[in-house]
């Protein structure tokens, strides 16, 4: 069986090089771009150029990160295709643990579909275990598929949907997002644009109460209830900035309603 690694990217030459080197056991990278304007699709063609078997395409994301994800998967070839963002690597464990499930399949794997893998975070220098963050460690995210099983749906925060069955992975994607408090700013503002216009067009509202009470209450509920607090500092900062994210998103929506 083959497998795809589809990356997608945008002004990600600072992380990019090293995704690629984590996915080099793949039998073929594909390279989504949103049309960047840095070096990243250089450092995309300087990495990869001793592959054969490599593509990289250009294509506006519009704000629909389910679409930029369905067109990669379909320009792949594999059987099965794994998607990743620039500022995610595989960890060598789980690179060992890939490969043997598709260059070996069992035939319990070989009625799955897609499977979970899990994912830890890094923020200021250490790995967060709580909080915000936790759902994704502990579980995982639907990132490994097998081809014509499914779509991507959502235009942020975007799922894979599947019908049928779905396995577990034991090892981590590794993620390093968000390396200063600028970028992550920036990161959330584009977000939460992404999803109020998401909300609005599925006719949803948000109120006075919605926009003052909801970003408290899931701050109370990462930091306190998922223990974010256990991550010092850092759970501090990263319970802190998604609840406004939370925020932007509904003022943001309540902006729109009001136009």
């Amino acid at each position: 069986m083959k497998l795809s690694a589809v990356i997608l990217t945008k002004n990600e030459e600072k992380n990019i090089g090293e995704c690629l080197k984590s996915v080099g056991f793949a039998d073929e990278i594909i390279v989504v771009d949103d049309y960047s304007t840095d070096k990243t699709v250089e450092t995309v063609h300087k990495s990869l150029r001793d592959r054969k078997v490599y593509k990289v395409f250009q294509r506006k994301l519009n704000g629909d990160f389910a679409a930029q994800r369905n067109y990669g998967l379909s320009q792949s070839s594999g059987d099965w295709i794994i998607f990743l963002d620039a500022d995610e690597r595989l960890n060598g464990n789980l690179v060992r643990e890939l490969s043997s499930l598709i260059q070996n399949p069992q035939s319990e794997e070989d009625s799955r579909d897609a499977y979970y893998i899990r994912r830890r975070d890094f923020f200021w220098g250490r790995e967060m275990k709580y909080g915000e963050t936790k759902k994704t460690r502990d579980k995982g995210i639907l990132r490994l598929v097998r081809k014509g099983t499914g779509l991507w749906l959502g235009n942020v925060h975007e799922v894979f949907h599947t019908a049928k069955n779905c396995g577990s992975l034991k090892y981590f994607i590794d993620h390093y997002p968000h390396p200063d408090i600028k970028s992550f700013l920036k990161d959330i503002n584009f977000y939460s644009t992404i999803r109020a216009n998401e909300l609005y067009n599925r006719g949803k509202k948000s109120g006075f109460l919605e926009i003052v009470f909801y970003p408290f209450g899931k701050f109370i509920y990462t930091y306190v209830i998922l223990l974010g607090f256990l991550d010092g500092p850092a759970g501090f900062c990263y319970s802190f900035m998604m609840s406004f994210h939370s925020f932007l998103v509904r003022a943001k929506l309540y902006q729109l309603r009001m136009k």
